[in-house]
């Protein structure tokens, strides 16, 4: 119902403090739920039933079906990045400097930033960070990698100095607290596992096809190559999923002051 706050608005009363509303609606068990249009009863269940009939339950009291909530992807109004200049300081840049796989298949990562004097903070795990995943069929949540103190980050990796990515990391940190910046691979054909990070992600597409995907719980969406700016709530479980024939490159930031907080997520 949260995310279709457009076409519907959600209330609760407590039984047992109205018994006149319980007696007039028969309700039996709870929870009850009675959907309402023109302040007339169209639709209603009581007792637990699954999301699927839910869904269900919705679509028939609205008479239509629910329509997709990009809440967890916020695109940022008024800032907007030049592509050709991006992909065309990209192509220098991997002239002389190739992606950090990390150990893990169809990934790469290039760090922007890097903590004053301390050219380790690009190296190994370091380029990673911590996250939470659910590994197998148990259910049961799993800590992975190394916790990172993100507002360390700011100092511009001296490989990009008199680059477009400098002008680009600059107004960022104008506009938002950050944490690492890196230059991000997809493979083709290939996706991350489904996790959750400790904060949200600021998204500029450099290289990306129709067939990349961001999930987050149960919403994709394709963010184009457009020099457009997209904050995504990384907080939720989620995953990307490159189902092109080629390779994705995103600019991607930590950013250290959620957003989505404002939002109620």
């Amino acid at each position: 119902i949260r995310r279709q706050r457009q076409m519907c608005i959600r209330d609760r009363i407590n039984i047992d403090e109205n018994k006149q509303i319980a007696a007039q609606l028969r309700i039996q068990s709870i929870p009850a739920v009675f959907a309402f249009k023109d302040k007339q009863v169209v639709n209603a269940f009581q007792g637990v039933i699954p999301e699927t009939e839910i869904i269900k339950f919705l679509e028939k009291s609205l008479g239509g079906k629910l329509e997709n909530n990009f809440e967890d992807f916020y695109k940022v109004p008024d800032l907007k990045f030049d592509i050709t200049k991006l992909r065309a300081d990209l192509d220098t840049i991997l002239k002389d400097k190739e992606f950090d796989t990390l150990g893990i298949s169809h990934f790469g990562a290039i760090p922007l930033n890097q903590i004053p004097n301390k050219a380790e903070s690009v190296e190994g795990h370091n380029v990673r960070g911590t996250y939470w995943t659910i590994p197998d069929e148990n259910g049961k949540e799993a800590v992975r990698d190394k916790q990172i103190d993100e507002s360390k980050y700011t100092e511009l990796v001296s490989d990009f100095h008199n680059t477009y990515f400098e002008e680009v990391y600059n107004t960022l940190r104008k506009n938002f607290k950050l944490g690492r910046v890196r230059i991000l691979l997809k493979e083709p054909r290939s996706t991350l596992s489904w996790h959750r990070d400790p904060e949200p992600r600021l998204h500029i597409p450099i290289i990306t096809n129709p067939g990349c995907r961001m999930v987050i719980e149960n919403i994709a969406k394709h963010m184009p190559a457009d020099g457009t700016v997209t904050i995504t709530n990384n907080t939720k479980y989620h995953n990307f999923f490159n189902g092109g024939e080629q390779e994705r490159i995103h600019l991607v930031a930590c950013v250290l002051e959620d957003p989505f907080k404002n939002y109620g997520n």
